[in-house]
């Protein structure tokens, strides 16, 4: 897989800039499970990525924090028994959070107010609630006779 990760239109990410590492995974395999480097961890060091403009680049940096180290994104796949399959896992799962992290902010939320028949609802709601609150207290009284 040494083509181009595409996360939008305008951001591609070049094979050079991403490196792979691998490893044996847990799990159950058969006959092939000691012996096959399943586990597939893509390491993409975002802080020194020419990838990405300054501006999303500081976006994905502030966005994803907790999860870089020293300015690297290390995504682990192992889910799959096949190298490849874990391979492509780890590539979909880093476009989907490179993808959230250098989306732009949603606007502000404007305030509003409630209308007025949403405010009318609300208040015969309360009025029925307080009058069957209301009717226990009567109740007791009686049963303390």
């Amino acid at each position: 897989m040494a083509s181009d990760l595409t996360v939008t239109a305008s951001v591609r990410i070049p094979a050079a800039e991403l490196s792979w590492r691998f490893s044996r995974s847990g799990g159950p395999g058969g006959q092939s499970v000691n012996t096959t480097d399943s586990r597939v961890e893509l390491v993409f060091a975002l802080a020194s990525s020419s990838a990405l403009t300054p501006v999303l680049r500081q976006r994905a940096l502030r966005r994803l924090e907790g999860r870089l180290v020293d300015g690297v994104l290390v995504i682990a796949a192992s889910e799959h028994r096949s190298q490849w399959l874990n391979r492509q896992a780890a590539e979909r799962r880093l476009v989907r959070l490179l993808a959230e992290a250098i989306a732009p902010p949603p606007p502000p939320r404007r305030p509003t107010r409630p209308g007025r028949g949403a405010v009318e609802r609300r208040l015969t709601a309360k009025r029925l609630r307080s009058a069957i609150k209301g009717q226990r207290r009567s109740r007791q009284g009686l049963s303390d006779d």
